[in-house]
């Protein structure tokens, strides 16, 4: 790639990034999007509750977004990770993992998140198929089904309060000694919660698809999905390490504006909010494509 000057660096060119750059595209910047083909949803096989595109399969709507958001030439895309970023007075140098060095007035990280799955047999498999992370998403496909959920303690019962506007038939594994309060657990037994103290020992499944949990204790439970919230980390380090501010949960802090605490840094999609969806991921990245915008010309017209 001969040009190495933008107006903007999008890193991560998932749902967020592409619509980060089509808005920078439609206002004639010279944009570079940055990604590495990693989407947190690879293996989801279908994306809801996005309007026009409920049913989809996310990868028909990534191509489809990268086909729409190519229409507009001042758009270029780096297939590469990005490894580096060093901000120096009012721009921003970030270096590839193939040596490449590209500098931009604007960056945008549009990164996601990496879960980390526990190392229980199975888990990885079903992860986005029936072991599931949001009800908003896929409660739907799964209503009124046999339902297991794997949390303890408060995250437990406001998750298992949660679940079970899309399903009665539900119990609460804690996968270890429980740590509901007495109060929680008599509250969840009134709803016909069933609580599973066992540690889990393995899932088994037909092509990601849950059929049983397996206990240490060789106990098993037939379920056909399963949710669960496993602890995550930012999928990139970069900004972090340029000084970006992280929150109580892990995530990236920005305003209501997009903006990180470091100016000149923008950050969008699931590595910004709790609410992982495409649908909200699109929209931050949207907006902040406008925002980048209008803070370019506002600096243009000094």
């Amino acid at each position: 790639m001969k040009q190495k000057n933008f107006d903007v660096i999008i890193v991560g060119g998932s749902y967020s990034g592409l619509s980060a750059a089509m808005s920078l595209g439609r206002s004639l910047r010279q944009v570079l999007v940055i990604d590495s083909g990693l989407p947190c949803n690879k293996q989801t096989p279908y994306s809801h509750n996005f309007i026009t595109q409920d049913g989809e399969k996310p990868a028909v709507i990534s191509a489809k977004a990268k086909l729409q958001v190519s229409i507009y030439k001042t758009v270029q895309f780096y297939n590469g990770l990005a490894i580096k970023a060093v901000k120096r007075e009012n721009r921003f140098e970030v270096s590839t993992d193939s040596g490449d060095v590209f500098i931009s007035r604007k960056i945008v990280f549009a990164t996601g998140v990496k879960d980390l799955l526990p190392e229980i047999k199975g888990f990885s498999d079903c992860w986005g198929i029936s072991i599931l992370h949001c009800p908003y998403c896929h409660g739907y496909e799964v209503k009124s089904e046999k339902t297991a959920i794997i949390a303890n303690g408060e995250m437990g019962f406001e998750y298992a309060k949660l679940i079970s506007n899309w399903t009665k038939d539900l119990r609460l594994c804690t996968n270890g000694k429980s740590e509901l309060t007495l109060e929680q657990t008599q509250i969840l037994k009134n709803h016909g919660v069933l609580i599973f103290e066992e540690e889990i020992d393995s899932f088994e499944h037909q092509d990601g698809y849950i059929q049983n949990i397996i206990f240490k204790n060789q106990e098993k439970i037939a379920v056909k999905a399963i949710y669960s919230r496993p602890p995550f980390e930012q999928h990139c380090p970069i900004p972090e390490k340029l000084g970006c501010e992280i929150n109580e949960q892990g995530l990236l802090k920005v305003d209501a504006m997009q903006k990180t605490n470091v100016t000149g840094i923008f950050a969008s999609g699931d590595c910004t909010t709790p609410m992982r969806s495409v649908a909200i991921a699109i929209s931050s990245g949207s907006f902040a494509g406008a925002v980048i915008n209008k803070e370019l010309i506002e600096e243009d017209f000094l």
